[in-house]
């Protein structure tokens, strides 16, 4: 199987969405575009030949800190290293871009993103309840330079 990244669109975005049953439909295109608006942002879409299969979105928060906002591989194209590539090729981005930090946030209902995360250096940092364990978000952040 032949994995191809590069940049991405919101219609990209959104056809993938569609496809992926843990997600509702709250991030539109006008919720995506309205969250990217003025912002330096990167938008990394994974294909399988012409079927647009994973994406990754994240925006610049301030000078030193890069926040990845979201991200999804389709159900059928899991387990085949298409989220780790993704989330090393946003770092490698933030990185040339002098950015200092990642942040992130997910849930305990995403065990694989958690994985994902902690595996990759990824601290926990904050959590922000919303009233029960698997709605509630787990702040992560990732030093990308040494001296913070």
């Amino acid at each position: 199987m032949n994995i191809s990244f590069s940049e991405g669109t919101i219609e990209d975005v959104i056809q993938i969405n569609s496809e992926i049953p843990e997600f509702d439909t709250k991030n539109s295109k006008d919720k995506i575009e309205q969250r990217l608006e003025g912002r330096l942002y990167l938008l990394l879409v994974a294909s399988v030949g012409n079927k647009k299969v994973g994406y990754k979105i994240g925006y610049k928060v301030s000078e030193t800190e890069f926040y990845s906002w979201s991200g999804a591989v389709h159900p059928d194209y899991r387990g085949r290293g298409i989220g780790k590539s993704l989330l090393e090729l946003q770092e490698q981005w933030v990185m040339n871009k002098g950015f200092k930090s990642i942040s992130v946030k997910s849930m305990n209902k995403f065990p694989s993103m958690l994985h994902l995360l902690i595996s990759h250096g990824y601290q926990v940092c904050g959590y922000e309840n919303k009233g029960s364990p698997l709605q509630s978000k787990i702040i992560f952040i990732k030093k990308i330079a040494e001296n913070i």
